[in-house]
């Protein structure tokens, strides 16, 4: 997910008078999933819920003082407006393990869970809720896990991926980005002039321009979603040079899981659709700031 995305989403919600005290610091985080049947959602106010299931399952509340939600498979990760990252794995009542304080950011991934520290260090841990932390780099704005993957945006804006083991080695990717997503076997990058690449197969693979004038760009599976800086969400299916099918206007989110799309207007709502391209919007909840799907 692009750094500029949240923090522009705030502005959009303050105008609309839905910023609470905890959206001000809005963190990027992974919003897309991987084809898992969660729904998350931050409120203004500062309370996450998650629900399971359909698109008109019973929300649940989860954890207050959130400034970002994420989700993978039966794992839910918050991190609260006093820097401290919160994981819980099973069901949408199970217990809350404190991870790590001093926290910008999280990100989940399988097995895996990784935070961004104030300081801009980047740790990684791969097991249960209680393994040990690897260390992965350093002055680091944004981090992103996908499998066996993770990507890293550094403060001078050099995009890195390594693939493997938590030690493997780093590859470059691309310069002058602000924003880095990951999905199976594919890399996206946001560019500081708009533009959305993505390329599939390894990590020397070849770069595909996808779009311009982005501000957001999100991959999950085979799709890829872009919000374009007039509000306008996109999504193609397919292979990289697929057609862009227009989904909604008036977007500061969009956020990719399997078949669903969810997007985030303006105003707080929060809409998903799931199946085809054209498939119906279910509104989900109001007075949102920040919509994640597993």
């Amino acid at each position: 997910m692009n750094l500029k995305t949240l923090s522009a989403a705030a502005a959009v919600l303050a105008l609309a008078g839905l910023t609470g005290a905890s959206t001000a610091d809005a963190v990027p985080g992974t919003v897309s999933g991987d084809g898992g049947n969660r729904i998350g959602t931050l409120r203004a106010n500062g309370d996450a819920y998650v629900k399971e299931g359909g698109l008109s399952a019973t929300w649940v509340k989860e954890h207050d003082n959130v400034k970002q939600v994420v989700l993978s498979g039966n794992r839910i990760g918050v991190l609260t407006g006093d820097g401290v990252a919160w994981v819980k794995e099973g069901g949408l009542s199970a217990t809350w393990v404190k991870e790590s304080t001093d926290v910008k950011q999280i990100a989940l991934s399988g097995n895996r869970i990784g935070v961004v520290k104030d300081n801009g260090d980047a740790y990684v841990k791969e097991g249960g809720l209680s393994a040990t932390w690897v260390k992965e780099s350093v002055k680091v704005k944004e981090l992103e896990l996908s499998g066996i993957r993770i990507g890293v945006v550094t403060g001078n804006g050099v995009a890195w991926v390594k693939e493997g083991g938590l030690s493997a080695t780093w590859v470059r990717e691309y310069d002058d980005v602000i924003g880095i997503d990951l999905a199976g076997d594919r890399i996206g990058v946001l560019s500081a002039n708009g533009v959305a690449r993505v390329k599939e197969g390894g990590l020397s693979a070849t770069w595909v321009v996808e779009a311009d004038d982005v501000i957001q760009l999100e991959l999950s599976g085979d799709r890829i979603g872009v919000v374009k800086d007039n509000g306008e969400a996109h999504v193609k299916e397919g292979g990289l040079s697929a057609t862009w099918v227009h989904e909604y206007n008036n977007t500061i989110q969009i956020a990719l899981s399997g078949k669903r799309i969810g997007v985030l207007k303006g105003d707080g709502d929060a809409r998903v659709k799931e199946g085809g391209l054209s498939a119906t919007w279910v509104l989900e909840a109001n007075n949102v700031t920040e919509l994640a799907l597993s």
